[in-house]
């Protein structure tokens, strides 16, 4: 029994860890944007939250999920498309107020899984007063905290039955829901690289830019 019991859990996990090898592939690689600095960085950063979100909402469009929790799997290729676009929006902004350098796993992590998962990003991220400091993590904390917004992903919409909902909305609904998810993605991402970034001490501001540049995801 008790074996029957672990097989059991080891196959409801196994579709959080494809997911959580997803999320991971995408934290660890920034990508790199052709967006300047901005003179007025909040409307560059609106307008390109803007485009991102409409382009998310057409290429969740056709989505069409089977019913069951197996049917979860056949919606990563579509996941995948999505945190592509919403990372390259998040690099984008980022851009834009002039803080590329302080763009790396843990402040990626942050932008997209904020609004689905707080406590799992929760050490990584605090605002205190104007600033917000950012914590390095290791490479085992950044695994453990991608598996637990998976778990956290895979058990709100396959466990709560939106695996048989999306079916019945069918495009309309996958849209909406990429266009909301992507829409707190660059509201989260506005709001950390409006204000000033500390890491671990170093403070990521305008005036110390050109430093910070050396640093880049692949040393942090």
């Amino acid at each position: 029994m008790p074996a029957k019991r672990s097989s059991r859990h080891a196959t409801r996990l196994q579709p959080s860890r494809t997911i959580a090898e997803a999320i991971l592939d995408f934290v660890g690689d920034t990508p790199a944007s052709s967006e300047q600095r901005a003179a007025r960085p909040q409307d560059r950063a609106r307008a390109i939250a803007r485009r991102a979100t409409r382009s998310a909402a057409m290429t969740a469009g056709s989505l069409s999920l089977p019913p069951g929790p197996l049917g979860w799997l056949t919606l990563l290729p579509e996941l995948r498309s999505l945190w592509k676009l919403q990372t390259q929006m998040v690099a984008d902004i980022a851009a834009c107020y002039g803080k590329t350098a302080g763009l790396g796993r843990e402040e990626m992590l942050y932008c997209l899984f904020r609004h689905t998962d707080t406590p799992a990003v929760a050490n990584l991220v605090a605002r205190i007063g104007q600033r917000f400091v950012v914590r390095h993590a290791s490479r085992p904390e950044i695994n453990a905290i991608a598996l637990k917004i998976a778990l956290h992903i895979s058990q709100r919409l396959v466990g709560r039955g939106i695996s048989r909902w999306i079916p019945v909305v069918g495009a309309i609904g996958a849209g909406a829901y990429a266009f909301y998810d992507t829409a707190q993605v660059a509201e989260t991402a506005i709001d950390l690289f409006t204000d000033v970034i500390d890491v671990e001490g170093a403070t990521v501001t305008d005036a110390d830019r050109a430093a910070s540049e050396a640093i880049t995801p692949a040393h942090r």
